[in-house]
């Protein structure tokens, strides 16, 4: 059984109705609105949401210092929304976060390393590839990470590294990730929509006797808190999309 950091999910998750901002209500009691531009901002890795197996390769084609890997991804919903990249049995990472990033940086992920230090990347998508740098550590080493989507099933993922004195990376590491389970898409694709995210649904809940759909664990935790408040910010989406 997989054992995966962070709870996907705090007690107070609310969907406004007209905006669709999310609300989450702290230990102490305080109230912070979630922008809903961070949960459009991170739609681009929603395609990832699912349980994935990874073989990883120092070299590529040989099965010399080779690994295997299980990953699970899953919406977070914290001081703000986040794609949690989980992995089990990794040689070189235990998760990252994807969260919203500037204009410069479209895309932040957080690595937590296997040392349980965190090495965070910045950077943006050009073309089918998603491009992350580090800034230097303390070895003076800039770290890289390049994410290639291989249609809805299969993702890359090529580790590499500089010293800062130098303009070539050297390869570390990839992993090949091949996805298991039931077939995800990004959103847009046929099936039914996740109630939370807008992704494709594929766990069923149920409200007063009609069933519904989500994405993963986490939209699933957020809908048994607050079905009322999700299902009614959810048929504005639809209302909206369906005016323009």
């Amino acid at each position: 059984m997989l054992s995966f950091p962070t709870a996907v999910y705090r007690r107070g998750l609310v969907i406004g109705v007209a905006t669709v901002a999310l609300t989450v209500s702290g230990q102490a009691g305080d109230r912070r609105v979630l922008d809903p531009a961070d949960v459009t901002a991170l739609q681009p890795q929603q395609v990832l949401v699912g349980k994935w197996r990874g073989v990883g390769q120092v070299r590529r084609g040989s099965p010399q210092g080779a690994w295997q890997e299980k990953v699970e991804v899953v919406w977070e919903f914290q001081d703000r929304p986040g794609i949690r990249w989980a992995v089990a049995d990794g040689k070189l990472w235990k998760s990252a976060l994807f969260l919203p990033g500037t204009a410069d940086n479209p895309v932040v992920l957080r690595v937590i390393l296997p040392d349980e230090t965190v090495r965070e990347y910045g950077g943006r998508r050009e073309g089918e590839r998603l491009v992350l740098e580090s800034a230097p550590d303390a070895q003076a080493e800039v770290h890289r990470l390049t994410w290639t989507q291989v249609g809805e099933h299969r993702v890359t993922v090529l580790f590499e590294k500089r010293g800062i004195r130098q303009s070539f990376y050297q390869r570390v590491a990839e992993v090949g990730y091949q996805r298991e389970g039931t077939r995800l898409a990004a959103a847009g694709g046929n099936g039914p929509e996740c109630v939370v995210t807008g992704g494709l649904g594929t766990m069923a809940v149920t409200y007063q006797g009609q069933t519904y759909y989500v994405c993963c664990t986490g939209c699933r935790d957020a809908f048994q808190n607050d079905p009322q408040g999700i299902l009614a910010a959810w048929a504005e989406r639809r209302k909206a999309g369906a005016n323009k």
